[in-house]
């Protein structure tokens, strides 16, 4: 061990004539260790929430959207959606219908959205149907008397009150047309399947039935409202839904799922910058308190100082003990804080240990993804902070002129 390092560790154990600079010491360990704590938890909530609902919102809807622009329908989807799916970077293609209805049981009614859908293409688009709370996918194949086959997001048959096998109504504003009045499009639906997304707004108010069912109760023979597309990665939305606009010719817009939840995200990012700004300032606070403690020390060691100088101790050294005593004083508080915000992370995500209403939040719980390089910042950034406080005290003891301090002892 080389002698400024020896120096500093050793003024770290030994103990202080005067007590204050002892505590300022600790507290200034306990902050840093605060701050960084604080952090790794802000930053791996921050995380959690984006990649939760990232994830969420990537199985319930498609990566690329395309769509008519004139919102007449699509037609010729399935040879359109063939020819497309043969493109760079698109994995699986989709056709589907949506529609905006109102859904009954009993006397509960609640307006949903319903879209119709093709199972066995539908699944290598999204993976909210790949695994029901009940039922299967299948059974949007099966086929009832006076009825068609409709699959209910969780909170949804919870709300209308129904289980598996049960029937429900559902009503189309586009009805028949009689002499006094247009009587509503109507049809039952047999529940085949529930699904529990995850996610509140989609268990709460979607339901899924065929594309064919859905066809013929909103009165659109052989038209799609949407062809969905999967791509090999996701943040290359942006450049593949060009070439697939062009591939599709004149009268078609393509929409990405950065674009369907831009606002989303970029309230997150800013929230997350905001955290760590605000966050930050306990870092501050606790370099300010490892800046009165080398003063104070600088002023209690001066006699020390002047014999070490004496003794053949250059300015450069006494300078390098006292800024490695600083860094020091931050560096066992950064490894503290890392220790302790990343268990408690592992901890919270693991065991789910902090609920969340789901109607608010749209998870159920906080969840926590402490990610290795947010800790590798964090740690930089504590030890920079703690690395400037230690500047002037310890210029301030390189300076000192062991004559003067010498000269009356």
């Amino acid at each position: 061990m080389n002698f400024e390092l020896f120096m500093a560790l050793r003024y770290l154990r030994a103990k202080r004539r005067q007590a204050a600079i002892s505590i300022i010491t600790v507290i200034s360990v306990l902050g840093v260790m605060a701050g960084v704590c604080a952090l790794v938890i802000a930053l791996a909530v921050s995380s959690g929430f984006t990649e939760e609902l990232e994830q969420h919102l990537l199985g319930v809807t498609a990566n690329i959207n395309l769509l008519r622009t004139e919102n007449d329908g699509i037609r010729n989807y399935d040879e359109l959606a063939e020819r497309l799916g043969r493109l760079p970077h698109v994995v699986a293609s989709a056709p589907s219908l949506y529609g905006e209805l109102l859904i009954s049981h009993g006397a509960r009614a609640q307006g949903i959205y319903l879209k119709g859908i093709e199972p066995a293409k539908e699944v290598k688009v999204g993976t909210m149907l790949q695994h029901l709370s009940e039922g299967s996918l299948a059974g949007l194949s099966e086929t009832f008397p006076d009825a068609d086959p409709i699959i209910l997001g969780k909170d949804l048959a919870k709300t209308l009150g129904v289980d598996m096998g049960d029937s429900v109504v559902v009503t189309s504003p586009q009805g028949y047309l009689t002499p006094l009045e247009i009587v509503p499009k109507f049809r039952h639906f047999h529940v085949v399947g529930i699904f529990d997304s995850g996610f509140f707004d989609f268990d709460s108010s979607w339901a899924f039935t065929s594309l064919a069912a859905a066809q013929r109760l909103l009165d659109l023979a052989d038209v799609a409202s949407v062809i969905e597309f999967k791509i090999d990665n996701i943040y290359r939305a942006p450049q593949v839904a060009e070439k697939i606009k062009q591939a599709a010719g004149k009268g078609f817009d393509a929409s990405t799922w950065i674009e369907q939840n831009h606002s989303l995200f970029s309230a997150m990012r800013l929230e997350r910058l905001v955290t760590v700004l605000t966050i930050g300032l306990i870092m501050v606070v606790a370099a300010l308190n490892i800046f009165i403690a080398l003063v104070m020390m600088v002023m209690e060691k001066n006699r020390d100082i002047a014999v070490l100088m004496s003794m053949g101790a250059r300015q450069r050294q006494i300078w390098a003990v006292f800024t490695l005593h600083g860094v020091a004083i931050g560096g066992l508080g950064t490894a503290l804080g890392l220790i302790l915000g990343y268990s408690i992370s592992w901890l919270g995500n693991t065991y789910k240990l902090f609920p969340l209403q789901a109607d608010v939040y749209s998870l159920s719980w906080v969840p926590f993804h402490a990610h290795a390089l947010d800790g590798v910042w964090i740690a930089a950034a504590a030890l920079t902070i703690s690395f400037l406080a230690t500047l002037y005290p310890s210029l301030s003891a390189a300076k000192l002129n062991p004559v003067e301090i010498l000269r009356y002892e």
